[in-house]
Formats: C-alpha cells, structure tokens, sequence
C-alpha cells in the first residue's frame, strides 16, 4: 500500500489533471480506480476531503487589505510542520511574484491540512502546483511550477 494522502494527490494530478482527460470518473469509480493502484481507502477519503477542502478554501479566501512589505509570522504549530527551507521557499515564490498574499495563505492551509508531522521541500513544491492548478488567473504561475518540478523528476530519472 502506498502510503500517504499527497501521495493520492500526487498520482490524481498526474493521472487526470495532468493529462487534462475530459472525462474524469466518478467519485465511486475513482476510488475503485485509486484501490487498484494500491491505496488504501482511508487516504484515498482524505485526498477527496483534501481537494475539497482546497475547492472550497479558494473560493472562500480574503485576506484583506496586505501589503506587499508585509511578513508571514508563522505560528508554532506551522513552524513544527515546516522547516525553514520550506518556509524559505514560500518567500522566495512570494517575492518571485509566483506567490501572492492569498496564494500563500492557501499553500499553508493545504500543508497544514496534510496529517504529517514535517513537510520536505519536494512535498510542499507539489502543494504549491495543485493550489496554483486551481487558481484560474495563475497560469503562468503554475507553468513556473510545474517546470521546476517536471526538470527535478527528469534530473533524478537520469
């Protein structure tokens, strides 16, 4: 069995959003589907509540007024979930404009909502794709992304 919910979340986005299918099976099927791949139901019922949470997240998003020399202070429990290369990271994409205030918020929510105790780089770099996958104005900003990642996969293949 495989073993956590990023790693559903993971084989979804690359089995059905990656490939942009027009037809996307049903809740019933997918699971079926997600079983045979080897994982168990209980992750495969919290990457759907993931992904739901996450639809529901950015629709519901306002941060309000922010500025952009404004600093994240990350609270105990983020700062036990993420290192500080992750949290590194998180400001390079905001600084780099890949990242805006809400994207940035909606990236640690997600993370946060991962029931693992630490986030590596590689994890948070996928939370980070999905959530700008989602972000209809975000295109170029998920290209970045999904570059930087698809160049990581391929350098680690060769």
């Amino acid at each position: 069995m495989k073993e956590s919910v990023l790693d559903v979340l993971i084989y979804l986005f690359d089995h059905y959003v990656e490939k942009e299918l027009e037809i996307i099976p049903n809740q019933k099927d997918l699971k079926a589907q997600l079983n045979q791949a080897g994982f168990a139901d209980i992750q495969i019922d919290k990457a759907i509540d993931w992904l739901e949470g996450l639809a529901m997240k950015k629709d519901k998003l306002d941060i309000g007024a922010t500025y952009s020399r404004s600093t994240r202070i990350f609270n105990s429990i983020e700062n036990e979930k993420l290192d500080i290369e992750c949290k590194g990271f998180l400001i390079f994409l905001e600084q780099a404009g890949v990242l805006d205030t809400e994207d940035r918020e909606l990236v640690i929510d997600r993370v946060m909502a991962l029931e693992t105790e630490n986030i590596e780089l590689q994890q948070l770099k996928w939370v980070v794709l999905m959530v700008l996958f989602n972000r209809p104005e975000k295109e170029a900003a998920f290209a970045w992304m999904e570059d930087i990642i698809l160049d990581e996969v391929s350098s680690v293949i060769h």
